[in-house]
């Protein structure tokens, strides 16, 4: 196997796990974030010491793990940003949620300096995240797939390749957030429903995940719940924005969208509540605020 050359940018719960995997399968890895501690960390566990501006000509690939476009297009293109440092045939694989139509303009833009872009969202979770097992759907140029391919199986189990040009790896996964946005909201819902009628929390969580309404969302997200316990593995604050992108691709093609504007209208009056840098789950306490319930860990000094 080719050792590669790579930075990933953004070192938060799903960065961190995806550096670490890159670095356990022997590739060089430098770890990039606005926090320098977690930049130190990351070193700590055998990252690449240098500043990216450094080294950024030497690099085969970057892998963007950043919130959003915004950040996205900062990091590649803002002050600073990495592609001016790339050299010609590097690739950058963007791995956030965006809309299909920025993600075919940071293609056409990487493409002007010389450089491979991917339309390459994820998804899996923070454990997947670390054990190097998430799922990939991706976009892009048949080369960039084939220079980026080693970093791919270092990161991922499954690398879905969807077509020669960017856009269809975040339309995909517009469709992949629409599904688990309002499953959350719903595992919310259907919890609290169920409390109403006297069933606990804990006997949901006995019972559903091996019944038919089960999801991997109930099986994930269910358990924070159950144990009071909303540190964030990935923040309520994430959906107003994703299943946002959603409902404004669904406007532009004409399709009623009622399931994901329900769902998004519970994730930003969970966020006006204070709870948007929860863990999302956390939804389930709008809910229960509204029906007069008390989830287990509320009311507890």
């Amino acid at each position: 196997m080719a050792k590669k050359k790579v930075a990933v940018i953004g070192l938060g719960s799903m960065g961190l796990g995806i550096a670490r995997s890159i670095l356990k399968a022997g590739h060089a890895i430098w770890g990039v974030d606005i926090d320098a501690k977690r930049m130190e960390d990351f070193r700590s566990d055998g990252g690449s010491p240098g500043a990216l501006a450094e080294v950024a000509g030497d690099l085969d690939a970057v892998v963007t793990v950043v919130v959003n476009a915004a950040q996205t297009e900062a990091v590649l293109f803002g002050e600073g940003g990495i592609v001016g440092g790339l050299h010609r045939g590097a690739v950058v694989a963007s791995c956030a949620t965006v809309a299909p139509d920025f993600a075919r303009d940071m293609e056409a833009r990487c493409n002007e300096a010389g450089v491979h872009y991917l339309d390459a969202p994820i998804s899996g979770g923070t454990v997947r995240a670390a054990s190097g097992e998430l799922s990939i759907m991706a976009s892009g140029a048949p080369e960039a797939f084939a220079a980026i391919r080693p970093v791919f199986d270092a990161m991922a189990r499954n690398v879905f390749e969807l077509g020669d040009a960017a856009g269809p790896g975040s339309a995909m996964k517009a469709v992949n957030q629409l599904l688990v946005g309002v499953h959350i909201a719903t595992l919310a819902e259907a919890m609290t429903f169920g409390m109403t009628q006297g069933i606990s929390p804990e006997k949901f969580m006995e019972i559903i995940p091996v019944s038919a309404g089960t999801s991997w969302v109930i099986e994930d997200r269910g358990p924070h719940i159950v144990a009071g316990d909303y540190a964030p593995l990935s923040v309520a604050d994430i959906w107003p924005k994703d299943l946002g992108i959603v409902s404004d691709i669904a406007r532009s093609a004409k399709f009623s969208a009622p399931m994901v504007n329900a769902a998004l209208q519970q994730f930003l009056a969970a966020s006006g509540m204070g709870l948007g840098q929860e863990d999302d789950a956390a939804v389930a306490k709008l809910y229960a605020r509204n029906a007069g319930l008390t989830l287990p860990g509320e009311g507890q000094g």
